[in-house]
Parts: C-alpha cells; structure tokens; sequence
C-alpha cells in the first residue's frame, strides 16, 4: 500500500469537510443577510482552523524542530497531515449533533473520522514521512484545537435554545 498518497487522500477528505462547513456558513450568510446570524459554531471554526494554519506556519517556517525521516530536509514537526486530519475531524464531530439527529449516523460518521484520526499518522509513519515524535506533537495539539473550540462553542451558545 502506498501510504504516503492513502494519507493524501485521508487529509484531502478532512478539508473537504472544512470546506462544507465554509460553504453551509456562507449560505447561512446570504440567506440570513447577516453575519451575526450564522449559526455560532460554525464561525466558532475559525479559531481551531487559524490554529492549525498558524502551528503550520510557525513550525514549518520559524522554529523547526525536526525533519523528515526519509532524508528529504523537510519540517516534520509537527506531522501537518496528522494535526489537520485529527482538529478537522475532530471539530466535525463537535459539530455534527447541532445538523445531523440520527445517532445512528452520527455513529457512522464518528467511526469513519475515528479510523482517519488513527489511520494518518500510522500511514506517516509508515510512508517515512515522520517520525512518531511528529504524529504524537501532531495529536497533542489538535486535541488542544479541539478543546479550544468545543469550549468556544459552549460560550457562544450558552443561553442559545438550540445547542
């Protein structure tokens, strides 16, 4: 199996899902004829999304730590795939309860992220694309992303009758 392309796909398909979100927040948007009226976790997403680009930027950029395994010079620290692929999904299962009432298919979709969040960094590992160091940093910070954000959406609905 050729994991580091198998990861490409698996990232491609946790922004594909910010990219839904941004879509579902524009809609809100013009139909609604207000920014203030989109629903509140959906522009509560900007803070975990932000997070993310600005870890990128700082580690890849300004402080790198480590480099790839595979000789190549790249930054690796944190593992990029694994920490976009985890907040991504990892906000979308925050997210999801407040659109989808099916638990069953709530279920489903929790799996699936669940088997990505894991499968990622397991394959950037295997691709010699990182280190395990850089998939663990990579998790440690979007569970934080994550924190931040199922916090912010607690504060910005708190009072709210639908949460």
């Amino acid at each position: 199996m050729d994991w580091d392309k198998a990861t490409d796909i698996m990232v491609a398909t946790a922004m594909a899902t910010a990219i839904i979100f941004f879509v579902m927040g524009v809609t809100q948007w013009f139909s609604r004829k207000s920014f203030k009226k989109i629903d509140k976790p959906l522009v509560a997403l900007i803070v975990p999304y932000a997070l993310v680009a600005i870890t990128y930027v700082i580690f890849d950029y300004i402080f790198v730590l480590n480099t790839r395994p595979d000789g190549s010079g790249e930054a690796s620290f944190p593992s990029t795939h694994t920490m976009i692929t985890a907040t991504f999904f990892l906000c979308a299962a925050i997210l999801l309860p407040h659109y989808i009432k099916q638990k069953s298919l709530i279920a489903l979709l929790d799996f699936i992220m669940l088997a990505f969040i894991i499968l990622v960094p397991v394959g950037r590992v295997l691709a010699n694309k990182h280190w395990v160091s850089d998939c663990v940093g990579g998790l440690i910070f979007s569970v934080i992303f994550a924190a931040i954000y199922f916090v912010t959406v607690k504060l910005l609905t708190r009072g709210d009758k639908h949460e």
